[in-house]
Order: C-alpha cells, then structure tokens, then sequence
C-alpha cells in the first residue's frame, strides 16, 4: 500500500487559507471546482417546493432554494423537469452549511447581457413587445432583462401617432404592441441597455407621408400636433404627414395671426378638406370639425331692427361697425348719406357711437349688412313702431314688478 505523505513533506508549503483545488493543482491533478460569479451548465437532479437541485459536475450538487426560487416565474418553473440541462450561475461555492448555492434567473440575466452584447456588436435587429413606458420613452425586454427607447430613438410613424401632453396619455395605449429594434448601448456595470426603434427601420419621412397621404380622404376627422405657425396658416403634423390649416379654416372668428388661437405642441382635431397625391399636399380645416357659432350670435338680429354700433375701421367701399362683443357688419359706402361720398370718413368717425339699420344678414357668409342713411327710412316705419310699442311694454311690466 502507499504511504500518504503529507504536503509539507513533498515540499508543498500551504497557508492556512489555501484550499482543496490548490493543493490538488500543487500535485499535477485538478477537479473543476465551481468558482462565484460563473455561469455553468448542469442538470436538474430533483424538484421539490421548497427547492431545486442541480449537478454541475462536482461530486455534490448544487442548491436553488429561498428567494432565487421564487424569482423564478411560475409558468417558467412550470416547464422545469428532472434530467433538464439548464445554465446556472453560482452565487456561493460553499454557504456555511457546506451548501453550494446557485441561482437559475442570474444564469437566464447573464445569458440576456450576453445576447445584448452579440446583437450590439453585429447591428442586428430582434422583435420584442413593449411592456411599460416612463416620461423619457419606452420600455421593452430582451429576453430577461429590460431596456429602453428614449422618444428620440422612436420610429417616424410610432412618434407620429402619438397623442396627449403626459405620458400616460403619449405612451399607455402602445402598451403589448410589437415592437423591431436594435441595440445601440450596452453598459452591465450600470444596467444600462439602450434600444432604437428608428435605427432598426428603414422608413423616412418621405415614405411616411406617402403612406399617409394614400390612406386619407377628404372628410375624414383626425388628430394632429401643430409644428409651426406662419402668416397664411398653420402645418399639423398628422400620423408623420404635415398638412397646411388656411389662416381663414382655423377659427370662425376672424384672426389676423394663427398665433391668436394656436401654440406649436398644441394637439388638436382637424378635418381633411383636400388632399393632392400627385403634389402631396394635405389641406386641413380646425373650424370645421367644431360647430358653427355664428348662427348663435346673430339670432338676435333681424333685418330692419335698429342697434347701437361703434365704427371700428374706415375705408374707401364703407365702414365697419362693431355691434357686439362677437358681431360686426359692414356699413357700405352708399349706405353711409344720402349724398355721394367718396371716403367713409368724410361722414364718420374710428370710435364713433351711431345708430345703424339691420339691412341684410348672410349666414353662409357671415356677414351682416348695416345702413346709416335708412336709419330714419319710412319704410321701416311700422317695425320701428312696433319695437317702440315692445320696448315700452316691456319697461312697463318691469316697473309694475318692482313695485
């Protein structure tokens, strides 16, 4: 039989800290020990509630047990079996129950982390699924760990469908959608996996509109963002396609500037009013899709009713007079004297408080004709006493109230 020497007497000095694998390597011979920190192959031995264990070639199987188990997803745990080849990672080569100590999900993260490095390096692409969202973009998974699209690395059409001002509103509803991406940032250390969207596609701006331009008809209602204001109107990004609003379709109320009712960012609804695919122009109408107030505001009025104005402009075909805070007509020139003028202010007066005659009212146009000379026209004789006859009526019921 052969004697045992021991380590010292073959000239081997060991400190006390040194272990098995050490020694082993000392004399020629070595065991692959597990090592903290390694992800090794090994295969499922049993599965019980409480735990799993594992042989990953050592004489003694390793332990997946406490929290690392229930990090495990139950549909995945599920689909575990004896005799299954899975990757583990080893957190402990020997708690202090002698126990090694491994965890099933790191394995699966370093797997990810590695995927993520391999997809970076050649600039492939891989499908996933949104599955949550912050104020900066997107969140989507690869495999078993999270990255994130910032809106800038957003795709051309998913940006353009977007709608709301907070990101709930901006992001929720993309929720469970597909989504194509690549890798353009990889940094373990900080968990840091940045994703792009746009990278990933092969989509323009150009391409874009013409999709969207193909897809639209005249009379349909939509949901844009204004992109700029100019003098003659305002372009609403709608779907990634700009269409032009006409300074005369974005309110009923006369504007001077698209500024005096809109802001760029501003999200609104417009309808399509024309749409040229060969020049791929969209025109647009905010006023349209909102009802008409005018009607409303003149209902008050009728022809041959006299009222109270206020001149507000003065030029050669006429004036304007303001009758309200929301109704102005046009006085013209031949409805100012009797006698032949040939400039308003030769009668009237900017600022000027006169007494003026209802003398035509056009709805379709918005436009309400007045008259100074037929104030006192005897052919509005009986309406004007009529409304006098009302008036003093009316004054009369009010003081026998307040008596």
């Amino acid at each position: 039989m052969e004697p045992i020497v021991s380590p010292n007497e073959q000239g081997v000095n060991l400190d006390p800290d040194d272990n098995m694998a050490s020694l082993l390597e000392s004399k020629g011979m070595s065991i692959d020990f597990p090592r903290q920190g390694e992800t090794r192959q090994g295969v499922i031995a049993s599965i019980t509630q409480d735990q799993i264990l594992v042989n990953v070639g050592t004489k003694s199987e390793g332990i997946i047990s406490g929290k690392e188990l229930e990090s495990i997803p139950k549909a995945e745990r599920d689909r575990l079996s004896v005799d299954q080849e899975i990757s583990v990672f080893i957190l402990d080569p020997e708690d202090s129950s002698g126990n090694l100590v491994l965890s099933y999900m790191r394995a699966r993260e370093e797997e990810s982390w590695k995927k993520a490095e391999e997809l970076l390096a050649s600039k492939k692409t891989f499908e996933s699924k949104i599955t949550g969202y912050n104020k900066g973009g997107l969140i989507v998974d690869l495999d078993t760990i999270r990255g994130f699209i910032p809106a800038s690395q957003i795709s051309l059409s998913r940006r353009a469908a977007m709608s709301g001002d907070t990101p709930e509103q901006r992001w929720s509803k993309m929720i469970d959608e597909p989504v194509k991406v690549c890798v353009i940032e990889v940094d373990r250390e900080r968990r840091r996996l940045i994703f792009s969207e746009r990278a990933a596609s092969t989509e323009t701006r150009e391409t874009l509109k013409e999709r969207v331009i193909d897809n639209l008809n005249e009379g349909d209602i939509r949901t844009g963002r204004v992109t700029s204001l100019a003098d003659f109107g305002a372009f609403i990004n709608i779907s990634g396609a700009d269409g032009l609003v006409h300074l005369s379709e974005i309110s009923w109320d006369h504007i001077k500037h698209p500024n005096e009712a809109l802001e760029i960012g501003q999200e609104v609804k417009v309808k399509v009013i024309s749409v040229d695919k060969e020049k791929k122009r969209i025109g647009l109408s905010i006023r349209q899709t909102q009802e008409d107030p005018w009607a409303d505001r003149v209902a008050k009025y009728q022809v041959g009713q006299l009222v109270e104005g206020t001149i507000t402009r003065l030029t050669k075909f006429g004036a304007f007079a303001k009758l309200d805070d929301e109704i102005e007509g046009l006085i013209h020139i031949s409805e100012i004297s009797e006698k032949r003028i040939e400039h308003a202010k030769e009668v009237l007066k900017e600022g000027e408080k006169v007494t003026l005659r209802v003398i035509k009212i056009d709805p379709a146009n918005h436009r309400i004709g007045l008259s100074v000379r037929r104030v006192d026209s005897m052919a509005y004789a009986d309406m004007d006493w009529q409304s006098l006859l009302d008036s003093d009526f009316d004054a009369a019921i009010e003081e026998a109230q307040g008596e």
